[in-house]
This record gives C-alpha cells, structure tokens and sequence, in this order.
C-alpha cells in the first residue's frame, strides 16, 4: 500500500482546507444589513477616492517604502530562522519539522493582525479615516511580507509583487471571480511562475486597489465619523485576517510544490 511521506501529507491537508476556504466563501453573505442602510449616505465619489487612495499607497510602498517596511522586523534573522527550519527537516522529516515553518507564519500573522487593531481602532476613535489608508496598506504588505520569509520567499522583483497583489484581490472577492482567480494563482504556483502570462506590477495594482476600494467602502465612511469610526477601524483587522489567510495558502502551496 502507497504511503505518503512528510511533505505529500501536508500537501494532501493543505488541498482539502483550500477546498472548505473556497466553500466557506461561497456561503459568505454579499452585504449585510448595515451597508444596506449606508448605502444611500456615503458620497457618490468615495468610492474612487479610496480606489485612487489605494495606487497611490502601493506605489509609494513598492516604490518607495520597502525599506521603511522591513525596518519593522529582522529580515536577515527572519530568512536565517527559515533556513535552520530547512536544515532541521532535511536531517529529519519529523511532524515538528514540517510543521515549524506554518507556525512561523502564524506567528508573525497574529502580531500584525493585533497592530492592525490597534492602527484601526485609535485613528477611528478620531474620525480619521482616509488618511488611514497608507498606514494600512504598509501592514498589510509588512504581514504578506513576512509569510514569504516563513517559507523562504523573497517579494522584491515585479513578478513577486503581482504575485502579492493577485493574492490580495482574490483574497477579497466572492463566487466566480474568486474561483478564477484562485484557479490562476494556482497554475502560477504550479508551473513555478512559468508559462503564465501576468499583468505588469502597475497593472495590476489598480485591479487590487479596486477590490480594496469595493469591500471597504462601508467601514471607511463609518471611520471618518469620530467615535462611530470604531467599527470602521477595526474592519481593517477584519480585512487583514482575510487577506493574510489567504497568503497563508498560497505561500505554503508554493512552498510545499517545491518539496514534492
């Protein structure tokens, strides 16, 4: 009888909780009640404010901002943790072992999840709400960035960066266009990022900077309001866990194609 080892285990979990992700998503509701109500108060241009707020902010980062990014964390003792977790599991492929490298990720994810919250919540407290969009979008890529140092990926050249900013697009979308762009990723992934064609960084920033504009526009318009804006702020902790979720899969499935 065919047994599998180490890594085509954890291949064969990380399928079947990419499959109850993706069915867990279809279920989701499309708008609840609350945005109902809004929809008829929030500004007709808001949304193409956010939208252009978003390009801007990852343009600045990409461009600009990385540095300031990875002062927040010890990447070089970051990539050197990875490497001890490979060496340590190719001397023995243990379940301690395999598993060292998603509890890595884990960690650093609950650490940017908690200074999303605080990040959120406090600039709600002061109506503060578009300024907010810069900050936010430097943490959401601080957490992707520090998942692909968990399974020893870097995130520098352009093709990385559409990597990082098609996962964050489909990360938040629903039904078919999450499904096909799940199915995209996946062939990316699968082929080692050959033999698909990709859009260019700038591109493609627009494409996420839409999606983020869409599925925070309720909780932006609520965080402008001082006071009421905590339940706008805290939606970016919502977002970032949806996002980071996401990178979680995408960035093992990389890591784990590589092993088998």
């Amino acid at each position: 009888m065919f047994r599998q080892n180490r890594w085509e285990k954890e291949w064969t979990a990380l399928e079947k909780k990419e499959a109850r992700y993706l069915m867990r998503r279809r279920e989701e509701k499309t708008s609840s009640a609350l945005q109902q109500k809004l929809e008829e108060k929030i500004p007709e241009k808001l949304e193409e404010t956010l939208n252009t707020a978003f390009i801007k902010a990852f343009d600045l980062v990409f461009e600009k901002g990385t540095g300031l990014i990875e002062k927040t964390y010890n990447k070089d003792q970051q990539k050197t943790d990875y490497q001890v977790r490979e060496y340590a599991a190719g001397l023995k492929e243990s379940r301690k072992t395999v598993k060292a490298f998603g509890r890595q990720s884990q960690g650093t994810r609950m650490k940017n999840l908690m200074i999303s919250g605080v990040e959120g919540v406090g600039l709600g407290l002061l109506g503060i709400g578009l300024p907010d969009i810069p900050l936010f979008t430097a943490v959401i890529l601080k957490s992707v960035y520090e998942i692909a140092l968990s399974y020893g990926f870097e995130y520098e050249s352009e093709k990385e960066q559409w990597f990082i900013l098609k996962m964050i697009e489909t990360a938040l979308k629903k039904g078919e266009e999450l499904e096909r762009n799940n199915s995209l990723l996946n062939a990316w992934i699968d082929q080692n990022g050959i033999g698909e064609t990709v859009k260019g960084r700038k591109e493609q920033s627009k494409e996420t900077a839409a999606a983020l504009a869409e599925a925070l526009l309720y909780m932006k318009f609520l965080q402008g309001i001082p006071v009421v804006g905590v339940a706008g702020g805290a939606a970016d902790t919502v977002y970032l866990k949806k996002i980071t979720d996401y990178a979680e899969l995408k960035y093992k499935r990389r890591f784990l194609r590589k092993k088998i």
